[in-house]
């Protein structure tokens, strides 16, 4: 018949107790040194731990000439039980953020340079933060996107502006623009005097081109496919940079060359065929632990961008 701990039903206050002692012997490293951090002496400390291996049915920790150390088993408990400390304060930080009105760092981060149209969008969603908490302190930051998710899962961002190609697990994504992507090239590269019926696709797998840095969807996939993949550059204002050199040709959204159209430095290659969608996300953490923050960027943000 298999040992069946005590611990894992209700847990009581004395259970608490007895693992705050745990984890203070752990991090102390060791009874005697425990002593004057729990205000109570080396004996009763031993009293408590075995009690607490008792309840639990298991060796946690190993006392001898060698020392203080932790069992395996031990180990694996003191991370369970900083796990269980640190939900149980994010759940007081909670707690007491409701009812109050917000204050402290409000934190965006983007993976994009945002162009002329999504920027006017963005000032309109900081006005309506400012209208509904005046308090916070807005913190506005570009970083590239794994970063960004990264920072989202650890708390320490609010929500992220990203391209929405991937999912990761733990955060939740909802759309925010999408345009049409093209494949451009500059005055002085040697398609852009061509018809786009004398393209053909030779002609393009066999003229460098610009990866975009990034896990496409399916339809992006496909069309990188057609092209000879010579170098890379994730964000579109250096992605236009090296278009405009005329050594490369690479897709760009139209509203970020849409001067350069207007001005005749760039042109579209084969759009009606040469093209894919550009898709924006709104991203931010499935459990956050500042959920009012987040529940009025997104209020926020659907109120400008819907």
């Amino acid at each position: 018949m298999s040992k069946s701990s005590i611990i894992p039903k209700p847990i009581t206050e004395y259970d608490l107790r007895l693992l705050r002692i745990f984890v203070s012997v752990v991090e102390h490293g060791g009874f005697s040194a425990a002593e004057t951090a729990l205000g109570i002496t080396r004996s009763t400390i031993s009293v408590h731990m075995s009690n607490l291996e008792s309840r639990m049915k298991l060796k946690l920790c190993l006392r001898g000439r060698g020392g203080f150390s932790l069992t395996e088993d031990g180990q694996a408990v003191y991370r369970a039980v900083i796990n269980l400390f640190d939900s149980m304060s994010d759940f007081s930080l909670f707690v007491g953020s409701l009812g109050e009105e917000l204050s402290g760092e409000l934190v965006i981060l983007c993976g994009d340079q945002l162009d002329s149209v999504k920027q006017q969008k963005l000032a309109k969603v900081i006005q309506y933060i400012h209208e509904s908490s005046p308090n916070l302190h807005l913190v506005l930051d570009g970083d590239s996107i794994s970063n960004i998710e990264k920072h989202l899962l650890k708390d320490k961002a609010h929500v992220g502006i990203i391209p929405g190609y991937q999912q990761v697990e733990g955060l939740k994504y909802s759309a925010l623009f999408s345009e049409s992507i093209y494949l451009c090239c500059a005055k002085s590269h040697s398609f852009f005097n061509k018809v786009d019926s004398s393209i053909t696709a030779g002609n393009l797998s066999a003229s460098p081109a610009i990866h975009p840095g990034i896990d496409l969807d399916i339809e992006g996939r496909e069309q990188l496919k057609k092209l000879n993949l010579a170098a890379k550059a994730y964000q579109f204002d250096t992605r236009k940079a090296m278009i405009l050199s005329g050594l490369y040709i690479g897709f760009m959204p139209q509203s970020y060359i849409q001067n350069e159209l207007n001005q005749g430095e760039i042109r579209i290659i084969k759009p009606s065929t040469l093209t894919y969608p550009f898709n924006l996300s709104l991203v931010s953490k499935k459990s956050p632990r500042e959920i009012n923050k987040v529940t009025l960027l997104l209020e926020a943000f659907n109120h400008v961008f819907e």
